[in-house]
């Protein structure tokens, strides 16, 4: 676990090759995204280690449904009775109404090489004994919620990646969280900076590049994506040229 204070209340935490966030106000502790299922500790003392108390998280947000962003979700709620919110669509999902997720067979196809191998045993390690985790409690967002949470956060639909994927954004420090509609590093992308994750991730290129391309217009500052590291430096130029 690494932690990365990257505006006046936003930490960027990151886990098994994914990343959460913790929006520390005086209101309390918005946690946005929950890593993997054996992130769980990391994401319970990640809050300690900002010197805020368990107590003080007042809820998850969530970009989307995904293993590898709801794992320690189950032990915030069984613990501190938070609640958990994200985008309407995304709430199907969230309780598995349906699933948009990478299969079996494509993780598979990961193994031809050192790269995909590597990532593949990190991943079945990182969700041993937790591959039908739901959450059961996920309720829609919406404007007046969101904005009354620590960091006054704004939703941005992001459909793509998964149908009600969701980014957000803390207007009062220009912090985007992008989740994985857009990203700056993954262990199977070769380079780093601002991109999509590879193809077979996306229920929806199309739609995944086209939400990418939006998030240019929010004029944000800092760029907190679901993987890879976060950019603090001429974010709007480099999203321009991402949109272009």
């Amino acid at each position: 676990m690494k932690i990365e204070q990257v505006s006046e209340s936003v930490y960027v935490v990151a886990g098994t090759n994914v990343n959460w966030a913790l929006v520390s106000d005086e209101r309390g502790v918005t946690v946005v995204d929950a890593g993997y299922p054996a992130d769980t500790p990391s994401v319970l003392k990640s809050v300690t280690e900002i010197g805020r108390d368990l107590a003080d998280v007042a809820a998850v947000v969530v970009t989307h449904a995904h293993l590898d962003h709801i794992g320690a979700i189950p032990a915030l709620v069984e613990q501190l009775r938070v609640p958990v919110y994200t985008g309407a669509e995304e709430v199907r999902h969230a309780k598995r109404e349906y699933l948009q997720q990478i299969t079996p067979v494509q993780m598979v196809q990961r193994l031809g090489t050192r790269r995909g191998i590597v990532w593949v045993g990190q991943t079945l390690r990182a969700c041993a004994g937790h591959i039908g985790m739901s959450v059961p409690s996920a309720a829609p967002l919406d404007a007046d919620t969101l904005a009354a949470l620590p960091g006054g956060l704004v939703e941005v639909p992001t459909p793509g990646h998964t149908n009600g994927h969701t980014a957000y954004l803390m207007p009062s420090e220009g912090v985007l969280f992008s989740g994985d509609a857009l990203v700056t590093g993954h262990p199977l992308l070769r380079e780093t900076g601002l991109q999509l994750l590879p193809g077979f991730f996306n229920h929806d290129e199309a739609g995944t590049l086209a939400s990418a391309r939006g998030l240019g217009t929010l004029g944000a500052e800092i760029l907190v994506p679901g993987h890879g590291q976060p950019i603090r430096r001429d974010l709007s130029d480099r999203l321009g040229e991402f949109g272009s």
